[in-house]
């Protein structure tokens, strides 16, 4: 049996295959989402959800769904399932499917009296496409099978109502049509690999429901356009192949693209190969440079999100030349920003930790390669960065007497605990931010290391009175005698337990000593540990809010103040094999056990952004989250790493 595979008694309980999740992309940033049983249960989801730059940026849907028939002897077996009010299902194309899997790409395998059919899709890397394949198993007499295509074109925050000014034209191309909806998109061309008949008879679907989508509060019915259907027979044997993008395709080329895509896919056979297939996924390629997206659906490149994932997304899965050239754009815009200008594809570049955490990525890569390599291609810009902070020239970090960075986050979040309320901080974490600080301290002696190999006598000698001095400030302000304060304002020391402290033990270079890092350790496993990794606050705290449910208001209350982070599984796995040694291998290897859980449970083959706080730990947020999935890898490597040694 596959490693992620789902049998008829799972596929046809919609309690149970509604919660499950399926994504694919293209390495460009476009992607293909549903259910597992096809039926949409957010306004994310879609058959082809693309990018569209002329637009203003973010994702578009352009093909919702396509709904297939079975015909024979008249009779018609429809196997699409969509959900309307009161949760009210039709069609009920679930009933017919037999199972569900996707080791190497998704297939699902349907039974309908006497056919079996198959329907196996795949997105096309780099391009805007997606193509899907259908193959007739078994049948013992003429079948023809019948294609209903939804329209939505539109953003995937917005829903699409029935209305006067949608476009229901189409033109006819090889083997189908193109349409557009509406101007300033592009055209949708959907083709198959062999001639049919195209019926236009344009419909609204009116009052389609996206559970997910009222769980969250928001609004959750919409129209879609059906602008008609394609018909053709298909025989015994037989595969068709169906295309939607935004460019003509060669019909006839339809199954050598499928068999060169199929080639490049990663087996998704055990926890670790699942990780690497969904890490490939954040990867964005552009016209501006590469990047790697926050998470699915609805994430960009986020500065800091990406240089926590950059190591485990890349030079983890072995994939170092994707971290150069991700890298690489990221030292021309960071550059862009230490000349004031503005960066053209990296949201939040400015946030006081991203340039630290950058700097964190060089010191993996380093450990990946070798500091020679990372100091001939890196040094220079690790440097420079080092010199802006230094010169006071970073917007959002101020550098004190004390040798601790100060930033103010009162009235605009300025670490990743950013939720916010009515505009303002939920988590106003202000003043000395114990993360930002021990990320410094990291950077200050990275920097000394780059110093050491230049010959720079003069840059070593500031550095390290730098190094000393905000040691020794480090341990003053933030040292309770029991773990670290989260932030220090003046005669404020927020004394509530978060995992922001475990930077602290888990970074190449600590300010701590090995008894004040076991006692951080410690603290952590007693009071934030759960099998997905660190809470975001005790739940000793009065303010312990362990479930991120509810409307917006109070997701958002929730989302930093209880429920679990699980990207900080790698930091906390790193301080307790560098504390534990061999030892901890067993205690670390239980760990990832609980996550390997989640392969299965919501989108199959990846990792959530967070969980509930409290069991069982239900999943919630993006269903594909590249600090979570980063992390765990790293995680892994690092478990693989300490057995090895």
């Amino acid at each position: 049996m596959n490693y992620l595979n789902f049998d008829k008694t799972v596929l046809s309980n919609l309690e149970k295959s509604l919660t499950k999740e399926m994504l694919r992309t293209n390495r460009s940033g476009a992607y293909n989402s549903t259910t597992i049983v096809d039926c949409n249960t957010r306004k994310y989801h879609g058959q082809l959800v693309i990018p569209i730059p002329e637009l203003g940026g973010g994702n578009y849907v352009l093909l919702s769904s396509l709904d297939e028939t079975i015909i024979q002897h008249k009779a018609e077996f429809n196997l699409g399932v969509h959900q309307y009010e009161g949760q009210h299902i039709s069609p009920n194309g679930h009933k017919y499917i037999r199972e569900f899997s996707c080791e190497v790409i998704s297939k699902t395998t349907y039974r309908v009296g006497g056919v079996i059919i198959s329907k196996e899709r795949l997105m096309v890397s780099f391009e805007p496409r997606i193509i899907t394949k259908y193959t007739l198993l078994e049948a013992h007499s003429p079948t023809v099978i019948r294609f209903k295509p939804f329209l939505a074109f539109r953003s995937v925050h917005c829903l699409s109502v029935a209305n006067g000014q949608a476009n229901q034209n189409y033109e006819e191309v090889k083997n189908g049509i193109r349409c557009k909806m509406y101007d300033g998109y592009p055209y949708l061309y959907m083709q198959f690999s062999k001639q049919g008949t195209y019926h236009h008879e344009p419909y609204w679907y009116k009052g389609l429901v996206y559970e997910k989508e009222q769980e969250r509060g928001y609004d959750y019915q919409e129209d879609l356009l059906v602008p008609g259907y394609f018909e053709m027979p298909i025989k015994k044997g037989e595969s068709i192949y169906f295309t939607a993008g935004v460019s003509e395709a060669s019909p006839r080329t339809l199954k050598t693209i499928w068999d060169k895509e199929l080639a490049t896919r990663i087996p998704r056979t055990d926890m670790y190969h699942c990780l690497k297939n969904a890490a490939q996924q954040f990867y964005r390629k552009s016209a501006e440079g590469d990047g790697l997206l926050a998470g699915y659906p609805w994430f960009g490149i986020r500065a800091r999100d990406q240089f926590i994932s950059l190591p485990g997304a890349t030079l983890c899965i072995d994939e170092p030349h994707h971290f150069e050239s991700i890298a690489d754009t990221a030292v021309r815009e960071i550059r862009t920003l230490m000349e004031g200008g503005r960066p053209a594809i990296t949201e939040d570049l400015d946030a006081p930790d991203a340039l630290l955490w950058f700097l964190w990525d060089l010191q993996q890569y380093a450990q990946y390669r070798s500091f020679d390599q990372m100091r001939e291609k890196y040094g220079a810009i690790a440097l420079d960065i080092m010199h802006y902070i230094l010169e006071q020239k970073h917007p959002n970090l101020y550098l004190h007497n004390n040798g601790l960075l100060y930033v103010d986050g009162r009235d605009v979040p300025m670490t990743w605990m950013n939720a916010v309320e009515d505009g303002r901080p939920i988590t106003p974490r202000t003043g000395y931010v114990v993360e930002i600080n021990a990320l410094w301290y990291n950077a200050l002696n990275f920097a000394l290391e780059l110093a050491k190999a230049n010959n720079d006598a003069q840059w070593c000698d500031t550095l390290e009175k730098q190094i000393l001095t905000t040691g020794t400030s480090f341990v003053q302000t933030f040292w309770n005698g029991i773990y670290l304060y989260d932030y220090v304002n003046g005669t404020e020391r927020n004394t509530e337990v978060r995992p922001n402290m475990i930077f602290a033990v888990s970074l190449p270079y600590s300010p701590l000593d090995k008894y004040q890092q076991k006692s951080v350790l410690d603290m952590c496993t007693r009071e934030l540990l759960t099998t997905k990794g660190l809470r975001s606050l005790s739940p000793r705290s009065g303010g312990y809010r362990p479930n991120y449910v509810g409307g917006m208001k109070e997701r958002n209350r929730n989302y930093h103040n209880g429920p679990v982070w699980p990207w900080t599984t790698g930091a906390y796995a790193e301080a307790y094999l560098k504390i534990h040694k061999l030892s901890g291998v067993s205690f670390i290897e239980r760990l990832t056990i609980g996550m390997e859980a989640e392969m299965k449970k919501l989108c199959v083959g990846t990792l959530s952004e967070l969980f509930d706080g409290n069991p069982p730990y239900k999943g919630h947020g993006a269903m594909s989250f590249a600090p979570t999935v980063a992390e765990i890898i790293r995680t892994l490597i690092l478990l693989k790493n300490i057995e090895n040694k």
